[in-house]
């Protein structure tokens, strides 16, 4: 496993602080850094067959997930 990403986070709900919680716990360092917000142009996109980058690429969604990429990559360098 390379990591658990957090998605659909709602910093407005209690629930999704004690979900990250929850899952920081149990996952410790295996949690990426990046969470993907709950965002309106991300539920969007595949029902127009796109996706988030076709649809919205400056939507915080996408924003999101580009930085979960560069996340990403980073460790395969790091952890090669």
């Amino acid at each position: 496993m390379l990591g658990v990403v957090l998605t659909m986070y709602d910093r407005r709900t209690s629930l999704s602080e004690q979900v990250t919680s929850q899952i920081k716990h149990h996952f410790g360092d295996k949690v990426f850094k990046t969470i993907i917000p709950r965002n309106v142009r991300l539920a969007e996109a595949p029902s127009f067959g796109k996706t988030i980058f076709q649809h919205d690429r400056w939507s915080k969604g996408a924003r999101a997930y580009k930085q979960l990429a560069n996340e990403v990559v980073a460790m395969e360098k790091i952890n090669g």
